[in-house]
């Protein structure tokens, strides 16, 4: 494509290193990039609060698509803009399907107020059966009825002897018709959001801030939650490290995330 208006990315796997790490080649394109007045929009699956550290690595402050889509997040201002919840009496009937769908798995939900860190111990609880696919875990062990107690951005099934497209297959006929469901990482963990949002359905509304069209993105990805931010995006890359999904549909592969795949994409034009 010719040089793009709007330069989309997901963060792990893709634009960070494998410690989480921003290389200086990175930082130095982005601060090109965003100097030569062409945003950037970070797409990730993290909440709200798990971006500003990233964006303190980057050097910028974007306007990000967090929580695959159901957040539009302001990190310059550190204010949620927009957000798509599942209401209480679907959330109900999703995690009653989950766990019917996939026995043994854990449940934990996203909630999100009006910045980053707003009600912190609130934002990310589970029941006790959950267990975190991730070190440093800052989710907190409720009782059933708090974890439906109030609409959510995100629904989270963990089943830690599991891969996580076993789980994705058994969750999309049980719950389906309800939540998109999606995966980040492959180690038995699920992603559910209110139906038809995705990161797709969010970069679009990131786009239409900034006043850009889909033909004038360039996208960049490595998992199956990025699949159709990447068919949406006039040019969608993977880098070498992504899913299989991911390389058969992207317009180009770059290189892994530990190669600086995304500079060296971005180094064309900035």
């Amino acid at each position: 494509m010719q040089s793009p208006r709007l330069v989309a990315s997901d963060v792990d796997g893709t634009l960070l290193g494998e410690g989480g790490e921003v290389s200086e080649r990175t930082r130095a394109v982005v601060a090109r990039t965003v100097a030569g007045g062409v945003p950037l929009v970070l797409a990730t699956g993290r909440p709200p609060r798990w971006v500003p550290r990233v964006c303190d690595a980057l050097g910028v402050h974007p306007l990000t698509v967090a929580a695959n889509g159901a957040v539009l997040y302001d990190a310059a201002t550190d204010r949620v803009l927009a957000t798509e919840t599942l209401d209480v009496d679907a959330l109900a009937e999703v995690t009653d399907g989950l766990r019917a769908a996939i026995p043994g798995c854990g449940i934990a939900v996203e909630r999100v107020g009006d910045g980053a860190f707003d009600r912190r111990d609130q934002q990310f609880v589970s029941d006790p059966a959950y267990v975190h696919a991730y070190p440093l875990p800052d989710h907190r062990q409720v009782a059933p009825g708090e974890l439906l107690a109030e609409p959510v951005i995100k629904v989270l099934a963990r089943h830690p002897t599991l891969d996580s497209a076993t789980m994705a297959t058994q969750a999309r006929r049980a719950v389906g018709h309800l939540v998109d469901v999606t995966y980040s990482a492959s180690g038995g963990l699920l992603e559910c959001a209110v139906r038809g949002v995705t990161k797709a359905t969010g970069l679009a509304r990131a786009a239409s801030h900034h006043g850009v069209g889909a033909a004038d993105v360039v996208a960049f990805g490595d998992m199956p939650n990025d699949l159709s931010m990447l068919a949406w995006a006039g040019h969608g890359v993977a880098v070498a490290n992504a899913h299989p999904d991911v390389l058969c549909v992207a317009d180009e592969v770059t290189a892994s995330n530990l190669e600086d795949g995304v500079a060296s994409v971005l180094e064309r034009w900035f």
